[in-house]
Protein backbone atom coordinates (compact mmCIF):
# COMPACT_ATOMS: atom_id res chain seq x y z
CA UNK A 1 0.00 0.00 0.00
CA UNK A 2 1.29 3.45 -0.90
CA UNK A 3 0.94 6.69 1.03
CA UNK A 4 -1.68 8.04 -1.41
CA UNK A 5 -3.80 4.86 -1.13
CA UNK A 6 -3.52 4.97 2.68
CA UNK A 7 -4.52 8.63 2.80
CA UNK A 8 -7.42 8.05 0.37
CA UNK A 9 -8.89 5.29 2.56
CA UNK A 10 -8.24 7.31 5.71
CA UNK A 11 -9.88 10.49 4.36
CA UNK A 12 -12.89 8.46 3.17
CA UNK A 13 -13.32 6.99 6.67
CA UNK A 14 -12.86 10.34 8.44
CA UNK A 15 -15.38 12.27 6.34
CA UNK A 16 -17.99 11.94 9.14
CA UNK A 17 -15.93 14.12 11.47
CA UNK A 18 -16.57 17.88 11.79
CA UNK A 19 -14.50 19.93 9.33
CA UNK A 20 -12.01 21.21 11.90
CA UNK A 21 -11.33 17.75 13.30
CA UNK A 22 -11.15 16.24 9.82
CA UNK A 23 -8.55 18.72 8.60
CA UNK A 24 -6.57 18.42 11.82
CA UNK A 25 -6.44 14.60 11.51
CA UNK A 26 -5.46 14.69 7.83
CA UNK A 27 -2.76 17.26 8.62
CA UNK A 28 -1.38 15.03 11.39
CA UNK A 29 -1.06 12.03 9.04
CA UNK A 30 0.46 14.17 6.27
CA UNK A 31 3.08 15.48 8.72
CA UNK A 32 3.77 11.95 9.93
CA UNK A 33 4.46 10.78 6.37
CA UNK A 34 6.51 13.92 5.64
CA UNK A 35 8.72 13.27 8.70
CA UNK A 36 9.18 9.63 7.72
CA UNK A 37 10.17 10.60 4.19
CA UNK A 38 9.51 8.76 0.93
CA UNK A 39 12.13 6.09 1.65
CA UNK A 40 10.48 5.08 4.97
CA UNK A 41 6.92 5.27 3.74
CA UNK A 42 6.19 1.56 4.19
CA UNK A 43 7.56 1.60 7.73
CA UNK A 44 5.33 4.56 8.55
CA UNK A 45 2.30 2.69 7.17
CA UNK A 46 3.16 -0.33 9.33
CA UNK A 47 3.62 1.90 12.40
CA UNK A 48 0.27 3.60 11.80
CA UNK A 49 -1.53 0.31 11.17
CA UNK A 50 -4.60 -0.41 9.10
CA UNK A 51 -6.18 2.87 7.80
CA UNK A 52 -9.71 1.72 8.77
CA UNK A 53 -8.60 0.99 12.34
CA UNK A 54 -6.66 4.26 12.57
CA UNK A 55 -9.72 6.19 11.36
CA UNK A 56 -12.03 4.40 13.83
CA UNK A 57 -9.59 5.11 16.70
CA UNK A 58 -9.50 8.80 15.75
CA UNK A 59 -13.29 9.03 15.56
CA UNK A 60 -13.61 7.43 18.99
CA UNK A 61 -10.95 9.81 20.40
CA UNK A 62 -12.69 12.89 18.99
CA UNK A 63 -16.06 11.68 20.29
CA UNK A 64 -14.65 11.12 23.78
CA UNK A 65 -12.98 14.53 23.67
CA UNK A 66 -16.23 16.28 22.69
CA UNK A 67 -18.11 14.50 25.52
CA UNK A 68 -15.55 15.58 28.12
CA UNK A 69 -15.47 19.21 27.10
CA UNK A 70 -18.05 20.63 24.70
CA UNK A 71 -16.52 22.81 22.02
CA UNK A 72 -16.51 26.48 22.93
CA UNK A 73 -17.49 28.75 20.15
CA UNK A 74 -16.61 32.39 20.48
CA UNK A 75 -18.55 33.07 17.31
CA UNK A 76 -21.83 31.80 18.82
CA UNK A 77 -21.29 33.87 21.96
CA UNK A 78 -20.62 37.01 19.94
CA UNK A 79 -23.61 36.47 17.68
CA UNK A 80 -25.86 36.13 20.74
CA UNK A 81 -24.44 39.41 22.09
CA UNK A 82 -25.02 41.15 18.75
CA UNK A 83 -28.60 39.87 18.60
CA UNK A 84 -29.22 41.18 22.12
CA UNK A 85 -27.71 44.58 21.26
CA UNK A 86 -29.75 44.84 18.06
CA UNK A 87 -32.91 43.86 19.94
CA UNK A 88 -32.32 46.61 22.49
CA UNK A 89 -31.73 49.26 19.83
CA UNK A 90 -34.56 48.05 17.57
CA UNK A 91 -37.20 47.91 20.33
CA UNK A 92 -38.11 51.63 20.25
CA UNK A 93 -38.74 51.41 16.51
CA UNK A 94 -39.94 47.83 16.08
CA UNK A 95 -42.50 47.80 18.87
CA UNK A 96 -44.57 50.77 17.60
CA UNK A 97 -44.32 49.48 14.03
CA UNK A 98 -45.53 46.03 15.12
CA UNK A 99 -48.41 47.53 17.11
CA UNK A 100 -49.30 49.71 14.12
CA UNK A 101 -49.29 46.75 11.74
CA UNK A 102 -51.50 44.74 14.09
CA UNK A 103 -53.91 47.68 14.38
CA UNK A 104 -54.02 48.18 10.59
CA UNK A 105 -54.69 44.45 10.06
CA UNK A 106 -57.44 44.56 12.70
CA UNK A 107 -59.06 47.62 11.17
CA UNK A 108 -58.90 46.02 7.72
CA UNK A 109 -60.77 42.99 9.08
CA UNK A 110 -63.32 45.27 10.77
CA UNK A 111 -63.85 47.24 7.53
CA UNK A 112 -64.34 44.04 5.51
CA UNK A 113 -66.78 42.80 8.15
CA UNK A 114 -68.73 46.08 8.02
CA UNK A 115 -68.93 45.92 4.22
CA UNK A 116 -70.21 42.34 4.39
CA UNK A 117 -72.74 43.34 7.07
CA UNK A 118 -73.93 46.17 4.83
CA UNK A 119 -74.36 43.73 1.96
CA UNK A 120 -76.53 41.50 4.17
CA UNK A 121 -78.59 44.51 5.36
CA UNK A 122 -79.04 45.67 1.75
CA UNK A 123 -80.22 42.21 0.72
CA UNK A 124 -82.72 42.03 3.60
CA UNK A 125 -83.92 45.55 2.79
CA UNK A 126 -84.49 44.52 -0.83
CA UNK A 127 -86.65 41.62 0.33
CA UNK A 128 -88.56 43.90 2.72
CA UNK A 129 -89.06 46.49 -0.03
CA UNK A 130 -90.31 43.76 -2.38
CA UNK A 131 -92.81 42.50 0.20
CA UNK A 132 -94.09 46.05 0.82
CA UNK A 133 -94.40 46.56 -2.95
CA UNK A 134 -96.45 43.34 -3.23
CA UNK A 135 -98.89 44.54 -0.57
CA UNK A 136 -99.01 47.99 -2.21
CA UNK A 137 -99.67 46.36 -5.57
CA UNK A 138 -102.54 44.33 -4.11
CA UNK A 139 -104.09 47.50 -2.65
CA UNK A 140 -103.60 49.46 -5.93
CA UNK A 141 -104.98 46.58 -7.98
CA UNK A 142 -108.54 47.57 -7.00
CA UNK A 143 -108.07 51.33 -7.61
CA UNK A 144 -105.82 51.30 -10.69
CA UNK A 145 -105.31 47.84 -12.16
CA UNK A 146 -102.32 48.89 -14.33
CA UNK A 147 -100.42 50.45 -11.45
CA UNK A 148 -101.37 47.57 -9.15
CA UNK A 149 -100.04 44.94 -11.60
CA UNK A 150 -96.84 46.93 -12.11
CA UNK A 151 -96.25 47.23 -8.35
CA UNK A 152 -97.14 43.58 -7.85
CA UNK A 153 -94.67 42.48 -10.56
CA UNK A 154 -91.91 44.71 -9.23
CA UNK A 155 -92.61 43.48 -5.70
CA UNK A 156 -92.32 39.84 -6.76
CA UNK A 157 -89.15 40.56 -8.72
CA UNK A 158 -87.47 42.41 -5.84
CA UNK A 159 -88.59 39.80 -3.31
CA UNK A 160 -87.08 36.99 -5.40
CA UNK A 161 -83.91 38.92 -6.18
CA UNK A 162 -83.62 40.00 -2.56
CA UNK A 163 -83.97 36.40 -1.32
CA UNK A 164 -81.21 35.26 -3.70
CA UNK A 165 -79.07 38.23 -2.73
CA UNK A 166 -79.67 37.55 0.98
CA UNK A 167 -78.76 33.87 0.62
CA UNK A 168 -75.60 34.72 -1.35
CA UNK A 169 -74.54 37.42 1.10
CA UNK A 170 -75.04 35.09 4.08
CA UNK A 171 -72.91 32.45 2.35
CA UNK A 172 -70.25 35.09 1.64
CA UNK A 173 -70.34 36.27 5.27
CA UNK A 174 -69.96 32.66 6.54
CA UNK A 175 -67.08 32.04 4.13
CA UNK A 176 -65.31 35.20 5.30
CA UNK A 177 -65.71 34.26 8.98
CA UNK A 178 -64.45 30.70 8.30
CA UNK A 179 -61.41 31.91 6.32
CA UNK A 180 -60.55 34.55 8.93
CA UNK A 181 -60.80 32.01 11.76
CA UNK A 182 -58.73 29.50 9.78
CA UNK A 183 -56.01 32.07 9.02
CA UNK A 184 -55.85 33.23 12.63
CA UNK A 185 -55.69 29.60 13.79
CA UNK A 186 -52.76 28.88 11.44
CA UNK A 187 -50.93 32.00 12.62
CA UNK A 188 -51.39 31.02 16.28
CA UNK A 189 -50.32 27.44 15.54
CA UNK A 190 -47.13 28.65 13.81
CA UNK A 191 -46.38 30.94 16.77
CA UNK A 192 -46.78 28.11 19.29
CA UNK A 193 -44.56 25.77 17.23
CA UNK A 194 -41.69 28.27 17.29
Amino acid sequence: MTKSEYMKILSHRLRRLPKEDYYRAIEYFEEYFAEAGPEHEEEAIQDLGNPEEAANALIVDFAAQSVEEPPKSVKKGLSAVWIAVLAVFAAPVALPVAVGLVMVAGMLLVCIGIVLFCVVVTAVSTVAGGIISIFGGIVLLFQSPGDGLCNLGLGLFFTGAGLLFTYGSILLFKWFIKKTASSLGKMIKRRTQK
